[in-house]
């Protein structure tokens, strides 16, 4: 898979690269219960100018005294006057993200990472499958075919969640469908107001005529999801190069050198978080078919 060049270099572990670039927190939005977006701007108008990142990337968000979480960034790839990361809130570093609050300042380090190979994917229909807090490392993706609606076929969103207020950016949704790209929407459970599908993401997969010599699947989520949405894209005839996967470990230096995200042979932070299935596909925690 071809990586793109990155704003940072992410093999190069010098003491430099190691220190945090400091942003103010500028708004936050309330995307789900324990699921918010915070925006952030760099303080060093310089990096705030020359900031840059590609769909699939993520940062490394600091605070003195708590440590630091990689969070993927969940906003537009070509409007970087505000950085968005959507996080869930289940560890002291995010906690003490949302104790800042708008105008606390943090760390950031990045962006670090391989990217979702868009340009690859030209002229291919895309189907995207998310589950829970994998849309956000999706997002990007979604507004840069919005962009460049004509340089793909049929673009699909299945996206699942809990229940229907765990569903992230529901503001969004029409302009997406307005776009051009489906939406298959699920959720695990629900009372009698929801009107849409139940279900979970793979199972979807049976709802849809796909051209296997015509497409590519992108997928992030739980890696129990990931794997069968895999699956029921291979079981179609896609060809297993022809998916993407993006990874969540524990990662903690950015550059491979802890050792913390090892999956196999490769490290989620340096080789990642966008991984071929073809390859990584034997190392999930789910055996692979």
């Amino acid at each position: 898979m071809t990586v793109l060049t990155t704003s940072k270099p992410i093999s190069d572990c010098t003491s430099d690269s190691m220190l945090p670039m400091w942003a103010e927190i500028v708004k936050i939005e309330q995307e789900a219960p324990r699921i918010k977006t915070y925006w952030m701007k760099f303080k060093d108008p310089i990096v705030q100018d020359t900031y840059s990142f590609q769909p699939g990337q993520f940062n490394l968000l600091t605070i003195p005294g708590y440590g630091e979480a990689a969070i993927s960034i969940s906003s537009h790839p070509r409007h970087t006057e505000a950085i968005g990361h959507t996080i869930r809130l289940a560890g002291n570093v995010t906690h003490a993200i949302d104790r800042l609050g708008v105008g606390g300042t943090l760390g950031v380090r990045g962006p670090y990472g391989s990217t979702w190979p868009l340009e690859k994917l030209k002229g291919l229909d895309i189907y995207i499958a998310a589950g829970g807090i994998g849309l956000p490392p999706l997002r990007p993706v979604i507004y840069h075919i919005m962009d460049n609606r004509a340089d793909y076929g049929k673009v699909v969103l299945i996206y699942g969640a809990r229940t229907p207020e765990d569903l992230q950016f529901t503001a969004e949704h029409d302009s997406w469908e307005k776009a051009g790209i489906e939406l298959m929407i699920c959720v695990d459970s629900c009372d009698d107001t929801w009107t849409g599908l139940v279900g979970v993401v793979p199972m979807l997969f049976y709802r849809l005529r796909i051209e296997p010599k015509n497409s590519a699947l992108l997928t992030c989520g739980p890696e129990i999801m990931i794997h069968f949405a895999a699956y029921e894209a291979i079981a179609r005839r896609v060809p297993r190069k022809r998916i993407f996967v993006s990874l969540e470990k524990n990662m903690k230096c950015g550059f491979g050198s802890c050792g913390r995200c090892q999956l196999g042979p490769y490290f989620v932070c340096k080789d990642g978080p966008i991984f071929n299935y073809k390859k990584i596909g034997p190392y999930l925690e789910v055996e692979d078919f």
